[in-house]
């Protein structure tokens, strides 16, 4: 089958690899219909993610079909259609039956490099280095889905491909960021970044209640798309100092929640984000947290920073200070995903959001390093990437 494997930084190929088998009982098999690049694997493509090893499949956002169950398998048959989270979890574990699906003890079974670099370990991840499991990932034709009774949920009919795979990552992670913020009917809501999961914050913020939501980006057709499809104010980030604008447009209150929908590589061309870029380079730190120093700088006393951007290992020169003598409660962590999928299905299904809004390019998956290039580069508006397989002559298609 073909599949989209990491060999380096920037160097991504699509290849011929081996189809997945069942391994594991609890297995299910999933032939891909669509699949996405996420701004998580742009991490990967840049190279700053550790325990990568050349010829990785690639992809946590993945919608399909099933074309193959273990026989301890009970909630799903062949034919199937599923989207399936990002976050691989167990089902069983204590973590899980609270509802903390992304913090699941059982899935990755290669803990211990994950307990070296965070103390405990996380849940496996598909397609996102051997720290998170080493599990193949959805950019293919036919992904292994473990744990197959516990992650993917039925999708029906009535919903398209490109509405279903925002359920995988994208939109669950945003309405998260929004959700643990604890925005109350009338806040004012500042999200950092107007990427896909940007959007989805957006949205969500207003579908959780907030009266004004304000974006940060110095993209224009994201600025655009913000503006016009999720209905933010917004604000352009070049030459402006965004805290002092935001005291401005708050009456010098601030923002009663900040979300930070960046992470790790923050494109700004301030001094400090110029030094940022020189430490990262350099491995002295892991990422470039340039949305989250200005979330705390912003944030109105005793408000909610939120984080829905990913920070993979070490930050330097974060006004900790402020953080504290503002009383602000921090919230973060990977995404729950399976606590928000038949909520967030049913909001779709009623109309009250069509998420699909943020996918501005299709391309067949052997387009995939081209897809990376455009997605990294923001060139020709692009927002969001999906991928499509093929599927011409693979023995399970047969």
């Amino acid at each position: 089958m073909k599949a989209v494997c990491w060999h380096g930084r920037s160097d991504v190929r699509v290849e011929d690899v081996p189809e997945p088998i069942l391994l594991n009982p609890r297995d299910a098999i999933v032939q891909v219909t669509l699949t996405a690049i996420c701004g998580s694997d742009l991490h990967l493509y840049d190279g700053f993610v550790p325990t990568m090893v050349p010829g990785d499949i690639l992809g946590h956002e993945f919608v399909g079909r099933v074309v193959e169950v273990g026989s301890e398998v009970k909630r799903l048959q062949p034919g199937d259609r599923v989207v399936v989270p990002f976050a691989i979890s167990c089902g069983a574990c204590s973590f899980c039956e609270s509802e903390q699906w992304s913090l699941c003890d059982n899935s990755n079974p290669n803990a211990a490099i994950a307990e070296t670099l965070y103390g405990y370990s996380p849940a496996g991840i598909y397609g996102y280095s051997h720290a998170f499991g080493g599990y193949a990932g959805g950019q293919a034709e036919y992904v292994r889905v473990p744990y197959a009774d516990v992650g993917p949920i039925r999708v029906p009919d009535e919903l398209s491909d490109e509405q279903a795979i925002t359920l995988a990552d994208i939109f669950p992670t945003g309405y998260m960021a929004a959700e643990q913020a604890n925005i109350q009917p009338g806040d004012v809501v500042a999200v950092w970044g107007c990427g896909p999961v940007g959007q989805m914050a957006i949205k969500s913020a207003y579908l959780l209640g907030a009266e004004r939501v304000i974006a940060i980006d110095r993209i224009k057709e994201r600025l655009q798309m913000a503006r016009d499809q999720a209905g933010a104010e917004v604000i352009n980030r070049e030459g402006r100092d965004v805290v002092e604008t935001l005291k401005q447009m708050t009456a010098g209150r601030g923002p009663d929640v900040c979300i930070d929908a960046v992470g790790m590589e923050a494109h700004v061309g301030s001094v400090l984000a110029v030094v940022d870029r020189i430490k990262q380079a350099a491995r002295i730190e892991t990422g470039r947290p340039v949305a989250l120093r200005e979330a705390i700088q912003a944030c109105r006393k005793g408000g909610v920073v939120s984080l829905a951007g990913v920070y993979g290992g070490f930050l330097d020169t974060i006004p900790f200070g402020a953080a504290f003598n503002k009383g602000l409660s921090l919230k973060m962590g990977q995404t729950h995903v399976q606590r928000y999928l038949r909520p967030l299905l049913e909001r779709i299904q009623r109309g009250e959001i069509d998420p699909s809004f943020v996918i501005t390019h299709r391309l067949p998956m052997e387009d995939a390093p081209y897809g990376y290039r455009l997605f990294r580069e923001k060139a020709d508006g692009c927002v969001k990437v999906v991928l499509e397989p093929d599927h011409n002559g693979g023995a399970m298609a047969q």
